[in-house]
């Protein structure tokens, strides 16, 4: 069966894909910022023996001054990004990354090393 958009000339129908492809990501971006409003946000998590192990470590070799808690999960969508999961404890190794963006930091999470958004961190 042939689509009622066939009949159309070609400009009027890339626009209509335009709009709806537009509505899409509108309504996309809409439900992720719901889904981060809804879930709420952690206190301090009790860490499993393993995390503990690692946050151990952690502090061993950066410090305990430079803990820092995810606070929403991540997910990388660049080279170098880490994805973590909210709670994880990570080690601040640089405040920036490598163009000097500062809203990207360089972190330690215990074995991997990558960039995630300072935004989604907070001092543990």
């Amino acid at each position: 069966p042939q689509l009622p958009h066939g009949l159309m000339p070609l400009p009027s129908f890339w626009k209509v894909v335009e709009d709806a492809l537009q509505q899409s990501g509108a309504q996309l971006r809409a439900f992720h910022q719901a889904f981060e409003t809804v879930t709420p946000s952690p206190g301090t998590q009790p860490l499993t023996p393993a995390e503990e192990r690692k946050v151990l470590s952690l502090v061993s070799k950066h410090g305990p001054d430079k803990l820092y808690q995810v606070t929403s999960n991540i997910s990388g969508s660049r080279d170098l990004d880490l994805t973590l999961l909210r709670g994880q404890i990570v080690a601040l190794l640089q405040g920036a990354d490598t163009k000097g963006n500062t809203s990207r930091w360089l972190v330690d999470a215990g074995g991997p090393r990558g960039f995630v958004p300072a935004a989604k961190l907070r001092p543990y």
